[in-house]
């Protein structure tokens, strides 16, 4: 009971990339990069199990962006000429690819990371794709002229990479979409049919990831505008209900999401999250412990996981693996007082 995982991605090691920052730079160049980020892997997935988590994942050590480290392995997109776009329904500016033709998978996307880790552990390994709604909205569309098909296409992407995933070992394929509490509309319509598709014909567990974002100064802010109660998941929590995927990942910690609305997704598993990734400061066992307790009251405790609200990637590696280690503390905790 009480399994602990984590959203995404971690820090990266200051050797690999430039600390504390989101798309940060790369230091190494070539094949010494390559070596690198598969290096940082196994880094990865051995401080996890260190730190006690039952559920380990790569972390996200060779992605630059949770999506872009997707795109960058797709033909049809040019890097050579990004374009600024407003994120998020215009949250914040970002440079990004255009998509510039029919879209095509150049082969595999993330073997190397998924095949090390998995032969670097023994535990539950996940692994996180990018989900098709919130790809449609971190890509600049010269092609296709349609949002919904571009998702689409993208998401028989996904699915084929996702395949191959499974076929590694990858016990959990978790796709992230924070664009569904953006365009809360649009997710009955064409976001969980687009999901839908990324996870045909999976035989492991699935899962997607839904929250109010990394804990950045934009992301920030608009949280502080959304009023004293966060009821976006209200609106899309019915249709993901509705859907096959087995388990779904929310924020809590240090938010203003009613958690009554976990009651809203029925027969699925929660990913609770009990570690704000906005703060420095280091949940105690005991305020992971009150989490998973505010979260009982609402689902069946069989049916709940920790986890972190999002990934990690620009904290503090000192401080995110503290976290993560108090995370599982707080567990054991939850473990001893109720199973």
């Amino acid at each position: 009971m009480f399994e602990t995982t984590i959203a995404g991605s971690l820090p990266k090691p200051s050797w690999l990339a430039e600390t504390n920052k989101l798309w940060a730079p790369w230091k190494p160049t070539g094949t010494d990069l390559e070596a690198a980020k598969g290096d940082a892997t196994i880094l990865a997935v051995k401080l996890q199990e260190d730190a006690g988590l039952d559920i380990v994942g790569d972390g996200e050590q060779a992605r630059q962006h949770f999506v872009h480290g997707f795109l960058e392995r797709v033909d049809g997109i040019d890097f050579a000429n990004k374009v600024e776009m407003g994120i998020r329904n215009d949250r914040y500016k970002a440079m990004v690819p255009q998509v510039v033709g029919p879209l095509r998978l150049k082969g595999r996307v993330h073997a190397m990371e998924a095949k090390l880790a998995r032969a670097h552990t023994k535990r539950k390994l996940k692994f996180t794709l990018p989900g098709p709604m919130t790809i449609a909205d971190t890509v600049a569309d010269r092609h296709y002229g349609d949002r919904i098909a571009m998702a689409m296409a993208f998401a028989e992407l996904l699915n084929q990479e996702a395949r191959a995933l499974q076929a590694d070992g990858i016990d959990v394929v978790q796709f992230d979409e924070p664009a569904f509490n953006v365009f809360t509309t649009e997710v009955a319509e064409w976001g969980i049919p687009a999901l839908e598709k990324a996870a045909s014909g999976l035989t492991c567990t699935t899962a997607v990831h839904i929250c109010y974002g990394y804990g950045i100064k934009a992301n920030i802010d608009w949280k502080a505008s959304l009023g004293t109660e966060w009821r976006q998941y209200e609106e899309i929590f019915p249709a993901i209900a509705r859907s096959s995927i087995k388990q779904v990942s929310v924020e809590a910690r240090n938010s203003r999401v009613p958690l009554s609305l976990l009651s809203l997704l029925e027969g699925k598993t929660i990913l609770v999250g009990a570690i704000d990734v906005a703060s420095d400061t280091v949940e105690t066992p005991e305020e992971v412990l009150a989490v998973a307790e505010a979260a009982m009251k609402v689902v069946p405790k069989e049916r709940i996981q920790l986890c972190t609200n999002c990934g990690m990637a620009p904290m503090s590696r000192e401080i995110a693996y503290a976290k993560l280690a108090n995370l599982a503390k707080g567990a054991a905790l939850a473990r001893q007082k109720f199973a």
